[in-house]
């Protein structure tokens, strides 16, 4: 895209901190410009408390891309499902402006996260993607991508299924639901569609364990409140 094109404000350069109550600060979030991209590099705590500032940071380094954002991960220390939901959201923003958003470096922490959700992939670059995909058809036999593509939309479906079981029970809005299925997820370090699955089986009378039961509410009783308190702050 040219420095001329619709959604393109110019270099951008700077850093956004979030202290805490403590005074310590909790996030750092810095952009640089690199060529028709901006680098990010974020540090510190991706959660519900730092939600705007990243959100703000985030959306300030697109518009001011040419083509997207390079994000730095490496020194994130702790991530829960409101970072991966702000990421997520983030890159359909940037899907829309037809540019991209890519992860280059990515600590521990934050990799938990995407592995449970298995959305690290969604943030590949185009050049991580050939060789990907290069290496997938010289060593894997069509027939067994035939079975793998049919897994991935199964998996998709239960996931679904699941959203839409929580958002029956519980009324909780389809990002609501998805947010629970995450927390829960992670918090019982579970795959995501094998938690799906565990929810499917609890509605046609198979009981889920123990701990899957007790994160469950907790997430519930967690985004349940967020609302709430967003409802009384309007």
């Amino acid at each position: 895209m040219s420095k001329s094109a619709p959604g393109y404000a110019g270099p951008v350069s700077g850093c956004t901190r979030l202290a805490g109550h403590d005074g310590e600060t909790r996030l750092t979030v810095c952009a640089r410009p690199d060529g028709d991209r901006t680098a990010v590099t974020v540090r510190g705590d991706l959660d519900l408390a730092a939600d705007q500032e990243l959100q703000q940071a985030l959306r300030s380094a697109l518009t001011a891309s040419g083509k997207g954002i390079d994000l730095d991960l490496a020194g994130v220390e702790f991530c829960d499902c409101s970072g991966l939901n702000t990421l997520l959201g983030i890159r359909q923003q940037a899907l829309d402006q037809c540019k991209t958003v890519t992860i280059h470096a990515i600590s521990p922490a934050a990799e938990r996260v995407f592995a449970l959700t298995n959305t690290l992939p969604l943030f590949a670059s185009e050049g991580q993607m050939v060789q990907e995909d290069d290496a997938s058809h010289s060593a894997t036999d069509p027939r067994v991508e035939v079975v793998q593509l049919r897994r991935a939309m199964q998996t998709r479906g239960l996931i679904d299924l699941a959203r839409g079981i929580l958002m029956a029970t519980f009324s909780l809005s389809a990002e609501e639901a998805w947010s629970v299925l995450v927390m829960t997820s992670q918090n019982t370090n579970t795959k995501l569609h094998r938690a799906a699955q565990q929810l499917v089986d609890s509605v046609q009378g198979e009981p889920p364990p123990e701990e899957a039961r007790k994160q469950l509410t907790a997430a519930v009783t967690h985004v349940t409140a967020v609302r709430e308190r967003a409802q009384g702050a309007e």
